[in-house]
């Protein structure tokens, strides 16, 4: 048979192990047989209402999409159900950050263009003032337990799934899409397209399976302990966990994520369910819930793994985990949106490495981006991927030709780190050679906070950095030039932040200058700015 979409894949594994868990989330246990009915009624509710292809993909270039947008502005809960739907549907679903603004929100919605959104309700009231946006036709509310109505015109969840037909199969192709939104340069995320069965393969640990056998015989006596994805399913990371672990026949448990994170909770989930191997993202996770086995004792003796990705974690953070679970091994994981998984370290009591196990596809391209590096070349270049990668950036052919360039006649997706090949193959990370900070799992663009706070009356410039964190493992420090005579506390400046952006992209420290400095051609000194963030010694006057 060869390629596979996600949702054959699903209901091929629900032929052979229909009553098995597929997905625990809180209080609701979903097994693969009701995910295969469910997914196949909101698709063909959808279907009813003309949603699906309108362009064949071979009519299309790389930077387009002929398929319906369906936005997800959702908590963790369903969130799989809804994207395995959409896609039976042969709709995109798209991931929005429900930790952004209104402001945030209405602007990636207008790039996006979708035309139906689903929404847990507390979120529909965060941003009802700019739901609907103009095109959508469907407005689908989720039930979260909250006392917050539906929007005006919303159809609920169950209803949609109650009216679809749950017999009828919509044939998809390999060819149809995901598409992940990811930070852009402007500030505005940009949404990297993926054909289904790429990034199957690519991320979710999946095949070309010759026959639906071949998928039977692998999830039939795949009978390991269940996995845990703590991460956000907004993010690429988190939702290629639990599709990894789903699509092998695997148990997922899924963290409520409807309250704020809770390093108790998380803990006493993973001992309840028994977990194998649980994800968090980086020491934004890893910190509170170290705090946590240090004050309290949890059974975790099944757990095997842990695994980490999103963002760094912190060495010192990966050793008090393995001094309080020595049987574990700490996996960090590697990639992008735009190169999909790319590999994996692995840490063990005892035991550690800094360099990445690469993926098929995964090398080091020159730093000129005309020749692959070979192992032991002490060059440091990008890190690239080769074969199955993404079609492009939707709607934006510029972006898509410099991010996926032809190298030696081959077409790479380039992740904008810098790394070399060690002789013996795996990579060495240099880090991001972009204005980018990732802090708590969140990329943040400094560009898009520094036009905040130069719009501040008080303010005449500002550079924004990352600098080291135990808590977050990159935290946001402003520089700030006033003007003169003019005042502004931190508070203030921190106020004009989160007035316009999501509250992570704050400066968790605001040092007053008597100069930003820049270089002769008016570009910033990022190296002058991380310097005097890494002092952390406020001048006088510090607001």
């Amino acid at each position: 048979m060869g390629e596979w979409t996600i949702g054959d894949v699903v209901d091929t594994i629900a032929e052979v192990v229909g009553d098995r868990p597929m997905t625990v989330c809180g209080e609701r246990t979903t097994t693969y047989a009701e995910m295969a009915e469910r997914t196949r009624r909101f698709a063909n509710f959808l279907a009813e209402r003309d949603f699906g292809v309108h362009c064949d993909r071979d009519q299309l270039d790389g930077w387009q999409c002929g398929q319906d947008r369906v936005a997800l502005i959702m908590y963790n809960d369903r969130y799989p159900e809804m994207v395995i739907g959409a896609l039976k549907a042969r709709c995109v679903p798209v991931n929005v950050n429900h930790h952004y603004t209104p402001r945030e929100v209405a602007e990636l919605l207008d790039y996006v263009k979708p035309r139906a959104v689903v929404y847990h309700r507390a979120l529909g009231a965060k941003f009802a003032d700019v739901l609907p946006p103009a095109g959508v036709d469907l407005m689908i509310a989720v039930d979260d337990g909250s006392d917050h109505p539906a929007l005006p015109g919303s159809v609920d969840l169950d209803d949609a799934i109650a009216a679809g037909d749950p017999d009828s199969r919509i044939e998809g192709s390999p060819d149809d899409l995901m598409m992940y939104c990811t930070g852009g340069t402007t500030g505005r995320p940009k949404g990297v397209l993926w054909r289904q069965s790429d990034t199957y393969v690519s991320s979710m640990v999946g095949a070309d399976h010759a026959c639906a056998g071949e998928i039977h015989d692998k999830v039939r006596n795949n009978l390991g302990p269940a996995w845990f994805a703590v991460s956000p399913l907004m993010h690429a990371a988190g939702l290629w966990t639990v599709f990894s672990g789903a699509l092998a026949g695997l148990s997922v448990v899924i963290y409520d994520d409807r309250s704020k994170f809770d390093p108790k909770a998380v803990l006493r989930t993973a001992e309840r369910e028994k977990v194998g191997l649980m994800t968090m993202v980086g020491d934004a996770y890893a910190a509170p819930l170290i705090e946590e086995l240090h004050r309290a004792s949890y059974d975790l003796s099944t757990l095997y793994a842990i695994g980490t990705g999103g963002a760094a974690t912190n060495p010192k953070h990966v050793q008090a985990l393995l001094e309080k679970l020595p049987q574990v091994t700490i996996i960090n994981g590697y990639g992008s949106s735009e190169t999909g998984n790319m590999g994996f370290g692995h840490n063990q009591k005892g035991s550690s490495r800094e360099t990445f196990d690469l993926r098929e596809g995964g090398t080091v391209v020159s730093a000129d981006l005309t020749r692959f590096v070979e192992p032991g070349d002490p060059e440091i270049g990008w890190v690239v991927r080769q074969g199955r990668i993404p079609l492009g950036y939707f709607d934006d052919p510029d972006a898509t030709r410099a991010t996926f360039p032809v190298v030696q006649g081959q077409r790479g997706g380039v992740s904008g780190d810098r790394a070399s090949l060690e002789a013996d193959g795996t990579l060495r990370l240099y880090g991001r050679d972009s204005l980018v900070v990732n802090t708590g799992g969140e990329k943040v663009f400094v560009e898009e906070v520094e036009a905040v706070l130069r719009a501040h009356p008080a303010v005449a410039d500002a550079l924004v950095v990352g600098r080291d964190s135990d808590r977050w493992g990159q935290e946001l420090v402003a520089l700030v030039e006033l003007r003169p005579g003019a005042g502004a506390t931190s508070a203030d400046l921190r106020t004009a932040c989160t007035d316009e952006l999501a509250r992570f992209k704050a400066p968790k420290e605001f040092i007053v200058v008597d100069k930003v400095r820049r270089l002769g051609n008016g570009k910033a000194d990022y190296r002058w700015a991380k310097g005097r963030a890494a002092q952390r010694d406020a001048l006088a006057g510090q607001p």
